[in-house]
C-alpha cells in the first residue's frame, strides 16, 4: 500500500506556504505600492504559523522584499526566497498540486496553464512548476507533467478522496469534454474516488470561470463554508442562492448532508464602474489558524465569527486583501501551501 497517493485537505500539517512576490513587470505595476502592503501583512500573518517561501524574479527584487520584511519585523527566519521567473502571482493557479504517498513520498502534479484559458500571457508561469523542482524546493518528489489545462482554485478536496468544483470552469476549459470523462481524469490524476459537481455559483469581476475556491471549500470531511448572498436586489442572490441549494442536496460519503456555513455578503466594492470580486471563501488554512480576507466592510467580523465555527480551534486571522480584488482575486489565489515534509531543508 505505501505506493499509493493521496491529496491531503489544505488543514492537514503544512511545511510551508509559497507565494511570488509581485513586482514592476507584473499586472499589479498600476499599483504595485498598495499590493505591497497586502504582501507584507501576508508573510507576518503565515510566518507567526509557518515558514514562507517567496519566489522573486531576481536579486533585487529579493534584496527590495527583504527590506520590506525586515521593516515590518517579520521573523525572517522562517522565509525562504528562490528565484524563478513568473508572469503574475496567482501560485494556487500556477504553483504545484501535491499528492502525498502512504511512505511519506509525494509527487508533484505540473498541470498546463493557460492564463484561465488563454486570457493573459502565461508562459512563465507555466514553466514555474519545473523551476522550483530544478531550484531544489521540494524534497525529492516525483514530478509528473500534465498536458491538462487545470488550476489549483478549480479543485478542492477533503483529503479522504472527495473532490469539489464547478461545471462552468472545467466546461470552459474543455468544452470538447463531458462531465463523466473530466471528472474520471480529475480522480485519476488526484488520486480521488468521488468527484461532486456545482453547476450554479459565480462572482463579477471573477475571470477565472467560477474557481470553486472564490466559492464553496470543505472545512472538514464532514463540513463546508459556501459564499451566501442575503441581498435580493443584488445580481449574486438568484445564482448563489441556487449554489447554497444544490450543496445542501449533496451527501458526504456516510450518505449525511454536508453542515452547511454560510459567509456573509460584503457590500459591492466598485472600480472604475467595475464591480471586485471581494469573497470571503478565499480564506487560507494555515498549521494552527485560517487566514481570513478582509475588505474594510463591515461583514468582514461577521465572515470572521463564521471561520471560528467552521474550524474550531483555530486562530481567524484578518488579513487586508482589498488591494488584491482590484485584479480579481485575494488571499487564496496569491498562495499554495506546500504539505508537511514536501520543502527541501
Amino acid at each position: 500500500m505505501t505506493d499509493r497517493f493521496r491529496f491531503p485537505a489544505e488543514w492537514e500539517p503544512q511545511s510551508a506556504v509559497l507565494i511570488a512576490w509581485p513586482h514592476a513587470d507584473t499586472d499589479w505595476a498600476e499599483r504595485l505600492g498598495e499590493v505591497e502592503e497586502t504582501y507584507v501583512a501576508l508573510v507576518a500573518a503565515i510566518t507567526r504559523f509557518q515558514p514562507v517561501v517567496v519566489c522573486v524574479a531576481d536579486e533585487d527584487l529579493q534584496v527590495y522584499a527583504e527590506a520590506r520584511l525586515r521593516s515590518a519585523r517579520v521573523d525572517m527566519d522562517k522565509v525562504r526566497f528562490v528565484a524563478a521567473g513568473y508572469d503574475d502571482t496567482w501560485l494556487r493557479d500556477s504553483g504545484p498540486i501535491s499528492l502525498r504517498r502512504a511512505d511519506g513520498g509525494f509527487r508533484i502534479l505540473d498541470f498546463r496553464f493557460t492564463g484561465w484559458g488563454g486570457k493573459f500571457e502565461a508562459s512563465l508561469d507555466d514553466r514555474l512548476v519545473g523551476a522550483l523542482d530544478d531550484a531544489g524546493v521540494f524534497a525529492a518528489p516525483q514530478r509528473q507533467s500534465i498536458d491538462f489545462a487545470l488550476e489549483g482554485g478549480a479543485i478542492d478536496t477533503d483529503g479522504a478522496g472527495t473532490l469539489l468544483t464547478t461545471w462552468q470552469c472545467l466546461h470552459e476549459r474543455h468544452p470538447d469534454r463531458d462531465r463523466d470523462s473530466l471528472g474520471a481524469d480529475l480522480a485519476n490524476w488526484l488520486a480521488q474516488d468521488r468527484v461532486l459537481w456545482l453547476d450554479h455559483g459565480y462572482l463579477e469581476g471573477d475571470d477565472t470561470d467560477a474557481h470553486v475556491d472564490t466559492l464553496a471549500r470543505f472545512a472538514s470531511v464532514d463540513s463546508i463554508v459556501y459564499q451566501g448572498c442575503d441581498q435580493p436586489e443584488d445580481s449574486h442572490y438568484a445564482e448563489l442562492q441556487a449554489m447554497g441549494d444544490e450543496l445542501a442536496a449533496l451527501r458526504t460519503r456516510d450518505g449525511k448532508p454536508y453542515r452547511l456555513f454560510v459567509l456573509p455578503w460584503a457590500q459591492p466594492v466598485i472600480d472604475g464602474g467595475r464591480r471586485l470580486a471581494a469573497s470571503y471563501a478565499n480564506f487560507l488554512i494555515v498549521n494552527g489558524a485560517v487566514l481570513m480576507p478582509a475588505y474594510g466592510d463591515p461583514a468582514d467580523t461577521a465572515a470572521q465569527a463564521v471561520l471560528a465555527e467552521a474550524f474550531p480551534g483555530r486562530e481567524i486571522v484578518p488579513v487586508p486583501c482589498r488591494p488584491l480584488i482590484w485584479q480579481n482575486g485575494s488571499l487564496h489565489c496569491i498562495t499554495m501551501q506546500l504539505p508537511a515534509g514536501l520543502l527541501a531543508a
